[in-house]
């Protein structure tokens, strides 16, 4: 990149932090959207393994756990 684009790109980013900057807060309700919730805790739940063992939620904690749940109907 030439110095005069680099230069240019520099300014393009400070113009526009300094617009975001003074900019008020989304109105979701006018869009029909509603603000983020934080997430909440899964609720405790154990299903048998593949081995017929039980395998409970609780016993992951701290753990990435990722589900599948499906039908066939």
């Amino acid at each position: 990149m030439t110095r005069a684009v680099r230069a240019g790109f520099a300014a393009t980013l400070l113009v526009s932090a300094a617009a975001l900057s003074g900019a008020a807060a989304p109105d979701f309700a006018s869009v029909g959207l509603q603000a983020y919730d934080p997430p909440k805790p899964a609720p405790a739940f154990s299903l048998p393994d593949l081995g017929g063992q039980p395998w409970s939620l609780a016993g992951a904690r701290g753990k990435v756990v990722l589900l599948f749940f499906w039908a066939t109907w």
